[in-house]
């Protein structure tokens, strides 16, 4: 039975350490299987492509779904309007050729997986499930006329969704100074937007000769809130089993680790205490990048390579378009309707995923589900439903080690509160890497495997 509090209880009063365990397995499996499942033959009209440089367009009277941002959230979106509302006529619009996944790339970056591993392709997920792809840039919207602008031509909707992810934030480190800001992009990337950062931050491990690497971890809501952590023991571990005198300095601006903080803890003090070294509340109030040193409120700190992961912010276009709004998470975030997600003064123009202003976790499997979820909003619209809010599902595996491979995993879901805020339910942990199997059954792999298939085949 599950209480209000987080725990499980049996006719004792408690679950016993193997029961828990368990039941995270049955829970991990049957989410596996929800996501991987059909959903019933998709009996979609055919799309109409781009015709010409200057305009998209549809020869019949069906919906119109446009959806700005081919990450999870956008990728579940496009496909299930589609099964939802088969005779809805979906467009995505996606600046990038192609698909690289954040969710397994620090497996990447220390040789675990290969580039193929997380890329694919968007007109495989177009064709697979029968809406239409157009690689371009959104530019502006004419809300007047429900047109979307884009750098290959207008289309017109019925229903606009971003999911355009986020955008880094140097203002707090930066200020006004763009070269400082410049430095801290190209010569030490965050790598945690899909693109040639990460190819950049793999050859810095690669090449590390030794000495200090430091990791910065930023205050808000940053995707994805393990990451840094499992970057630091990946990267520790590459030291480990390379030979290499280094130690990974994580710099985390919060004053303790706001997720599975036993899994992490414990790793770092049992698998790597001479490879890591924690620091809370270290923020960062000064870079000398030509010294290599960086000042806190109380020390120097002298690095031989770092990655810096700024604050994050929702991107510009939404800016641009008067979307946004300042949150207690980030400095720019979108302004929507929490339970519609619909832009404050619009009814057909929504946004979903990381840009959003609710404290949801901004991780793939969370913005994949809260796609489908609204997916489902829109095809009710589109029925004369009335639209009912549901909770995002956030499924989170971190590897710890790889030889052998250890991880820990994390489930939960959202409630709001009767005062508008956000809550926490069914959360349940598996942080027992030393015995849980979860490693050795490569977990994080079949999950991200799953999901691959669910957006692209």
């Amino acid at each position: 039975m599950y209480n209000n509090s987080g725990t499980y209880r049996n006719s004792n009063g408690k679950w016993s350490v193997m029961e828990r365990r368990d039941l995270l397995k049955v829970a991990s499996l049957a989410l596996l299987s929800t996501i991987t499942s059909g959903y019933g033959a998709n009996n979609g009209v055919t799309q109409d492509q781009v015709n010409d440089k200057n305009t998209v367009n549809t020869k019949n009277k069906n919906p119109k779904v446009v959806v700005v941002g081919g990450g999870w959230a956008g990728l579940a979106l496009a496909k299930h309007v589609k099964v939802f509302a088969p005779e809805s006529e979906v467009v995505l619009v996606e600046k990038r050729d192609h698909f690289v996944s954040c969710p397994m790339s620090n497996e990447w970056l220390v040789g675990l997986v290969d580039l193929e591993f997380l890329t694919h392709s968007y007109i495989d997920a177009a064709n697979n499930n029968n809406y239409s792809f157009v690689n371009a840039t959104a530019i502006d919207v004419d809300r007047s006329k429900n047109i979307l602008i884009t750098s290959e031509g207008e289309i017109a909707y019925d229903h606009l969704i971003f999911a355009v992810g986020i955008e880094y934030d140097y203002y707090r480190w930066a200020k006004e100074d763009k070269g400082l800001e410049q430095r801290l992009r190209n010569e030490y990337p965050a790598a945690f937007i899909p693109g040639s950062e990460h190819i950049t931050l793999k050859e810095k491990i690669k090449n590390f000769k030794g000495g200090n690497f430091i990791l910065t971890v930023p205050k808000g809501n940053y995707r994805c809130l393990a990451a840094p952590y499992e970057r630091a023991c990946l990267i520790a571990d590459y030291f480990k089993h390379n030979d290499i005198d280094g130690k990974v300095i994580i710099m985390d601006e919060s004053n303790h680790i706001r997720i599975k903080d036993k899994g992490f803890s414990s790793a770092f003090e049992e698998l790597y205490k001479d490879r890591i070294v924690y620091m809370p509340s270290a923020e960062i109030l000064e870079f000398d990048l030509d010294k290599k040193i960086v000042k806190t409120d109380f020390e120097e700190i002298a690095f031989e390579d770092a990655s810096f992961y700024p604050n994050v912010k929702a991107p510009f276009i939404l800016e641009k378009l008067h979307m946004t709004k300042k949150t207690p998470f980030n400095r720019v975030e979108a302004d929507i309707d929490q339970y519609t997600y619909k832009v404050k003064g619009t009814d057909n123009i929504y946004v979903c995923g990381d840009a959003r202003p609710m404290g949801f976790s901004k991780s793939g499997n969370t913005a994949f589900s809260e796609g489908v979820n609204v997916a489902q909003m829109i095809a009710d619209e589109i029925h004369g439903k009335k639209s009912v809010w549901k909770s995002p599902v956030t499924t989170c595996f971190s590897l710890l080690s790889t030889k052998p491979e250890r991880e820990i995993s994390l489930f939960t879901e959202y409630v709001y509160t009767e005062k508008g805020g956000m809550d926490f339910k069914n959360n349940l942990t598996d942080e027992a890497w030393k015995t849980n199997g979860l490693g050795e059954a490569k977990v994080a792999y079949s999950w991200a495997e799953s999901m691959y298939k669910n957006m692209f085949a």
